[in-house]
């Protein structure tokens, strides 16, 4: 196995095991009839802060389960094999982010499942693309608009059974990262034109600054040496009143 293709399966790893372990805990719950809704995370409710850990990790059914599998993998792939330095901080603290305002703002029934986390990755992946303005990281911008585009209706009000407040605290934690970790990773070049207009603006800006200040040093010459001319009346002796 070339190394390459040793390096895309070493960043499609992490994904796969955790939608392995969200398999496994729906396996569980189905085969023993156990009931992990009450693991879910119910805003404002102090008995509840463990949900804000375990929500995401709770399906309500196999199709719920199957839909944000897809988007775990496809996702969770691309954040480790472009972001792979930073991949896990960022899953954990769109994660946290988002859990925390969701119990904060959520509406008061349980909320589960990942898709607040896959909002979180997509908005992640997307605006790098837009913050950084780097060649690889906008083509993921573009992928992920064609990909998940659609995924812009889970964040209505309008539809039932969707916590779209997760969707919306989710793709914010998404948003927040990357601006957060723009800096980081691999940068769009500077080119030397750039520089030197960059240069040019330094310079005219120290320029109009000269310019200012001899100004106002001209004002103050002009201001201290003013003539103050005082006209003395030396009233005519014989000059005299006129009364009626």
């Amino acid at each position: 196995m070339r190394k390459e293709e040793k390096l895309l399966l070493q960043n499609f790893i992490p994904p796969l095991l955790f939608v392995m372990l969200l398999w496994i805990i729906k396996g569980l719950e189905i085969n023993f009839h156990l009931q992990f809704s009450k693991y879910g995370l119910l805003p404002r409710n102090i008995d509840a802060l463990t949900g804000i850990i375990t929500f995401p990790l709770v399906h309500g059914d196999w199709e719920h389960l199957i839909s944000n599998s897809a988007g775990l993998l496809v996702l969770g792939f691309l954040l480790f094999t472009f972001h792979r330095d930073i991949a896990y901080r960022v899953i954990l603290q769109i994660w946290l982010l988002h859990a925390i305002w969701l119990w904060l703002g959520g509406r008061t029934t349980y909320h589960i499942g990942a898709s607040g986390i896959i909002y979180g990755l997509a908005a992640f992946l997307f605006f790098t693309g837009v913050f950084k303005k780097e060649k690889s990281t906008m083509t993921i911008s573009l992928l992920v608009v064609f990909l998940y585009g659609s995924m812009v209706w889970g964040l209505m009000p309008f539809l039932q059974g969707i916590s779209w407040e997760g969707h919306l605290f989710g793709g914010a934690a998404g948003l927040l990262m990357a601006w957060y970790y723009r800096k980081t990773g691999v940068q769009r070049p500077v080119y030397d034109w750039e520089l030197e207009e960059e240069e040019h603006e330094v310079e005219y800006w120290k320029e109009d600054i000269a310019e200012v200040k001899a100004d106002e040093q001209s004002k103050t010459s002009d201001d201290n040496s003013s003539t103050t001319v005082n006209y003395i009346y030396k009233p005519n002796s014989d000059h005299n009143d006129v009364k009626n």
